[in-house]
């Protein structure tokens, strides 16, 4: 334990140790990770003085709860959830003290689906490959959380600015995303009405989806012909499409490398509302630009 820490008391569904992730690795066939919502996590970051590089706990759907084992001060952003300090409420987007042998308890996202828990100091997991991301397709980096385990704290920043930011500027997730799409590479393996169905028609977001890809229920792309594709290199934000023809959007914890076609690519800037659509939104695309 590094200066001080956390134990968890609970772990909820999934609560993963994120950063910025570990870009540069691909050839080796190491996605990026990294937080889903990038700009809830550099919010919270930046809410407490702290790099924007720090790693922080990013939860998903039903939040977490951890122990204070030295003197903390936190903040909780993305997805809006009730918070609270040994039972007493306190603020969602703003620094809250926690004092020692507190416990802070970040409950139900109201809104979206992944919240950001950020510590003075940040969370210091041990680096691998340069970053402190959990990845959960290659298995690098600290588990997710289990109750009863005990992460290190970094040391608390100098200064804490005072009136940085405003959480209240972040953006619940839209009733319906309306996606940008850049088609292409493999955009051929499809005929015009698959491309005009991937266009036109609704999808919506699958409970199957996770940190790897945004699954959509809906419509199938028809090809244009048949036939296999050598496997190539993924881009984060990948629109791929397996043969049962419904595309899945490929987020930080993607494959490197698949060997279904890729329709399009959804701009990286676009991701982070994608990250925080719950099962059911329906989800549109539009080409880039349009």
């Amino acid at each position: 334990m590094r200066a001080g820490g956390l134990q968890t008391a609970r772990a909820g569904v999934l609560t993963t140790v994120q950063d910025l992730g570990r870009a540069g690795y691909a050839h080796l066939g190491v996605p990026r990770s990294g937080a889903l919502d990038a700009g809830a996590h550099r919010l919270a970051n930046r809410l407490l003085g702290n790099p924007e590089t720090a790693a922080t706990l990013e939860t998903t759907l039903t939040g977490c709860a951890v122990r204070a084992l030295r003197p903390t001060v936190a903040a909780v952003t993305g997805a809006p959830c009730p918070v609270r300090v040994d039972g007493r409420p306190a603020a969602w987007g703003q620094p809250v003290h926690v004092p020692a042998g507190a416990v802070l308890d970040v409950g139900a996202a109201t809104h979206g689906v992944r919240s950001y828990l950020a510590f003075d100091g940040g969370v210091d997991a041990d680096p691998v490959l340069g970053s402190r991301a959990t990845d959960l397709l290659s298995g690098l980096g600290p588990a997710p959380l289990r109750e009863g385990g005990v992460l290190g704290l970094g040391a608390p920043p100098a200064h804490r600015p005072a009136g940085c930011c405003d959480a209240a500027a972040w953006t619940a997730p839209p009733r319906e995303l309306l996606l940008p799409v850049v088609l292409g590479p493999r955009h051929d393996w499809f005929t015009s009405g698959g491309l005009r169905t991937l266009l036109t028609c609704g999808y919506r977001v699958s409970a199957a989806s996770n940190r790897i890809g945004l699954r959509l229920e809906g419509p199938a792309l028809e090809r244009a012909g048949e036939g296999e594709l050598a496997s190539e290199g993924m881009p984060l934000g990948a629109v791929q499409v397996p043969p049962e023809g419904r595309p899945v959007i490929f987020l930080a914890d993607h494959p490197t490398t698949g060997g279904y076609p890729v329709v399009g690519v959804v701009p990286a800037e676009a991701l982070d509302v994608a990250a925080q659509a719950p099962p059911g939104t329906p989800v549109r695309f539009t080409p880039a630009g349009a």
